[in-house]
């Protein structure tokens, strides 16, 4: 009988912890629903600030509460919850309905192989963005009596605002080490078409952001605006900044250019680095809070895979295959396993120091337990 107890309470907190971490989330997705809203700026936000303005952050202390922390706690948690969860409860087989929800639906450019699930989400996404923008803005212009070129200045700053949004969720799909990805079922293999949509919503926006401000000072002899760095409030110098490396990395990430000159594509992709610290420099540590959770579990997993690519690994053989295939065999510990069709990155330092590929492990961790391979073509 207290075996039973036992079973049972250690199968109800993994479900319990799964469900705080499930409300947990989507209150952050509430917040961020709410923040064009009326009731957000006029009765939240003010409760929000009385409450925290006598803390040592102040304004930036309640950002950090509702934005950042939500998204932090979750992956702590989860961090928790991975350990402790059966590794069957995890790998349970998914109902007929949801496999065939997982089957492609699409396997044509330009969004690559699509399945039903990830069609939908795509869907509701935009959805949602047209309604987080067309709801600000109207909001902004109620009762706003002006000439075009001032409603196009709000409509510029609300693009600058629709853009954060899909910037705070560029992050979370190449962090590989962190705990998101498999909270929702994903791997971070197949996360990184993820990471290209939201890079090309964000850079289209951030540069119609742009674009209309630049039409704006240009319409009202106010194009030493373009040269202004405010002490107080938004740095235009440092946003300008900011778009120019986006814009160059965007551009060397198109498919044509990619695959022809990986090399350019690699290194113009660090240019994110110069991205982020102008961006921060434009909008300011406050308002930064609103993207700052997948910034933030980005450099740790850097940091983390900085550490794991200084252990070196045994080559034990290598073998010429037909049809000008190689196939690498390196030794490992007995004790690590992973899942058939993992992704392996390798880095070889005579060809490339910095340069880390992907490879599809084609052995099994439980057919040779001392043995890994690959196979390159």
């Amino acid at each position: 009988m207290a075996n039973g107890v036992d079973h049972g309470a250690n199968k109800m907190a993994p479900t319990a912890m799964k469900l705080l971490l499930g409300v947990v989330f989507l209150g952050w997705l509430m917040i961020w629903g709410m923040l064009p809203t009326h009731t957000y700026r006029e009765r939240w936000l003010p409760m929000l600030l009385s409450k925290t303005k006598t803390t040592y952050f102040g304004r930036l202390g309640t950002n950090v509460l509702i934005f950042t922390f939500p998204i932090l706690f979750i992956a702590v948690v989860g961090c928790v919850y991975l350990h402790i969860v059966q590794k069957g409860d995890r790998n349970k087989s998914s109902s007929g309905a949801l496999k065939a929800w997982r089957r492609p639906l699409l396997i044509k450019q330009p969004l690559g192989i699509v399945s039903g699930t990830e069609l939908a989400f795509c869907l509701m996404f935009l959805a949602s963005l047209v309604c987080f923008f067309s709801c600000y803005l109207s909001n902004a212009l109620a009762n706003f009596e002006g000439e075009w070129l001032a409603k196009l200045e709000i409509a510029a700053l609300m693009l600058g605002l629709l853009g954060s949004l899909c910037f705070a969720f560029l992050f979370f799909p190449v962090t590989r080490a962190s705990s998101l990805l498999p909270l929702g079922g994903l791997t971070s293999e197949c996360s990184i078409k993820y990471h290209v949509w939201l890079g090309h919503i964000v850079m289209l926006v951030f540069a119609a952001h742009g674009v209309c401000y630049i039409i704006v000072w240009a319409a009202t002899n106010r194009l030493s605006e373009t040269l202004s760095w405010a002490q107080v409030g938004v740095a235009n110098v440092a946003g300008e900044i900011a778009l120019l490396s986006g814009l160059l990395m965007w551009a060397t990430t198109f498919s044509r250019i990619r695959r022809r000159m990986f090399e350019l594509f690699f290194y113009t992709h660090q240019l994110y680095i110069l991205f982020l610290i102008f961006y921060l420099l434009h909008v300011g540590m406050s308002f930064f809070c609103l993207v700052l959770p997948g910034v933030y579990l980005f450099m740790v997993d850097r940091f983390l895979r900085f550490l794991q690519s200084r252990n070196k690994v045994r080559l034990v053989s290598a073998r010429l295959l037909p049809s000008e295939t190689v196939e690498l065999n390196f030794s490992k510990d007995p004790s690590f396993h992973y899942n058939p069709l993992s992704i392996l990155f390798i880095n070889v330092p005579s060809i490339a120091s910095l340069q880390w590929h992907p490879f599809t492990v084609s052995s099994n961790s439980n057919l040779e337990p001392d043995r890994l391979s690959i196979i390159i073509k």
